[in-house]
């Protein structure tokens, strides 16, 4: 199991030390484009081995060929945000970075399965599919599994209990356009709105809306990188043990939930070959169309790339 991380940023060096700690790969290569960069920080990781106890399985490249016949390869190049900024400011910067990166990536990888992480996440993963004309299940984005991170961590931080004795999902766009699902969440095995009120709700899910712009503006410059990486790791998991575990990714409808042809954070089956299927839960009138409201809303931005071909 080779996996490649394309960006030696925050993001792409923290989702690189974190996979080779948990032995998801045999082959962890860290590529960017500037000399040096991977280089250092995989020779700082490698270092780390005796104490940490893991095999140092880490190098750093700036030449695609050194990742030829990846299994998996994470997408994280590009510009991050700054405070005032929307994923959305990004698109039009970011696409061009993510058309290069992907047109290398299939030249040496053709069968491998690509997560892509760049902002704005929804799109940079249509763009993806696009270019690579990889089937549609070996192209998925991080999106969920962070936001349903951050929602459980709030949530945990509320009531003042332990954020493994909470559960909460997040579906539809990464940013404004985020579905949480309410019914689906609880504490403990109780259900979360037997614990709160809508208020709190409310306050909950915003701020899991606003956790990414939260972070830029106390950092000043830059954006998280501990909470991705961690999503980023749980679905290299998925994918390389082929657990069959569901998540909720950013991944390509054919009518579930009466969506189709797009780009959009559902629950999926992750394994060995993908995208295994998406799961349909029973939601309700609201959460379908929230749900349906922001897969629209990700096809006209989609629409938008298709122009600037």
């Amino acid at each position: 199991m080779r996996v490649t991380v394309v960006g030696s940023g925050f993001v792409g060096a923290t989702a690189a030390m974190r996979i080779v700690q948990k032995g998801l790969a045999d082959d962890v290569v860290m590529i960017d484009i500037v000399e040096g960069l991977p280089q250092g920080l995989a020779l700082d990781m490698r270092e780390s081995a005796p104490i940490e106890g893991f095999e140092p399985n880490v190098r750093g490249t700036n030449d695609y060929a050194d990742t030829a016949g990846s299994d998996v390869v994470v997408v994280t190049a590009g510009l991050p945000r700054q405070p005032g900024m929307s994923r959305m400011d990004l698109l039009a910067k970011n696409a061009g970075i993510v058309r290069d990166v992907i047109e290398n990536v299939k030249k040496q990888s053709p069968e491998a399965i690509l997560i892509v992480v760049t902002n704005p996440l929804d799109e940079m993963t249509f763009l993806a599919s696009e270019v690579s004309g990889f089937p549609k299940e070996r192209v998925m984005g991080m999106a969920g599994v962070l936001d349903s991170a951050r929602l459980r961590y709030f949530i945990a931080e509320r009531l003042g209990v332990s954020p493994s004795t909470v559960e909460a999902m997040t579906l539809g766009s990464h940013g404004e356009a985020m579905v949480p699902l309410p019914r689906q969440a609880s504490v403990g095995g109780k259900p979360l709105t037997e614990l709160v009120d809508e208020e709190t709700l409310e306050q909950l899910y915003q701020r899991t809306r606003d956790a990414g712009a939260e972070i830029v503006a106390l950092l000043k410059k830059g954006s998280a990188y501990y909470a991705p990486s961690a999503a980023i790791a749980q679905m290299v998991n998925a994918i390389a043990g082929d657990t069959k575990e569901v998540l909720p990714v950013c991944a390509w409808c054919t009518g579930q939930y009466g969506i189709q042809d797009v780009y959009v954070g559902v629950p999926a089956r992750l394994g060995a070959a993908g995208v295994e299927g998406v799961v349909e839960l029973d939601l309700n009138e609201g959460e379908l169309r929230a749900l349906r409201e922001a897969a629209e809303g990700i096809k006209t931005k989609c629409a938008d790339l298709k122009l600037e071909r």
